[in-house]
């Protein structure tokens, strides 16, 4: 399966059309949104595009390929504009026996793991700092952090993830890939 990891959008429709549209032209299978979908937090400020009623509308069209966990700034309020549920803070995603955590990284992070289940691959967000750590660094499992494409913080690129043919790489908003690690 070919999947896209996204978090962090924070409202910006400008952003997520510019991952969808690489979405679309790679032909990715699954689109997983690790939370801050559609508000924005006020610690960030107003974003480029700010318009959360059209990222529901575009993500509503795309719900049967969409599986998402809540982000801190995620509300019952937002759930009810989207057309797939968001309640959950974490699941496991399994794909030819590759086990991704998934989760925003308010509660679980990379200075948090959860006790179980165990995973081969820890995905979050929630910091818009990415990160690509190889299981042999990390001592368990790999860790990625997507980052974000609307506020990414600490001098980082705008960015999401991808997994596609055993390839994780963390992607800024052209595509161009800045890490990558088989696994």
């Amino acid at each position: 399966m070919r999947i896209l990891f996204l978090s962090d959008i924070h409202g910006s429709i400008t952003t997520l059309r510019m991952v969808l549209n690489y979405y679309d032209a790679h032909h990715y299978d699954l689109l997983v949104l690790l939370g801050d979908i559609l508000n924005y937090g006020p610690r960030n400020g107003l974003c480029d595009g700010l318009d959360p009623q059209a990222i529901a509308d575009e993500l509503n069209k795309r719900a049967a390929n969409i599986v998402a966990v809540r982000g801190n700034c995620d509300s019952e309020v937002d759930q009810m504009l989207l057309n797939f549920p968001i309640q959950s803070t974490y699941m496991m995603l399994v794909d030819e026996g590759k086990r991704f955590f998934l989760t925003h990284g308010h509660i679980y992070n990379e200075d948090h793991m959860p006790k179980a289940p165990a995973c081969d691959v820890f995905v979050y967000g929630h910091t818009h700092r990415q990160v690509l750590k190889p299981a042999e660094e990390t001592g368990g499992p790999v860790i990625l952090n997507t980052g974000s494409p609307t506020f990414p913080k600490g001098g980082n690129l705008p960015t999401f993830a991808t997994y596609a043919d055993g390839m994780l790489a963390v992607r800024t908003l052209d595509g161009a890939a800045i890490s990558s690690l088989k696994i």
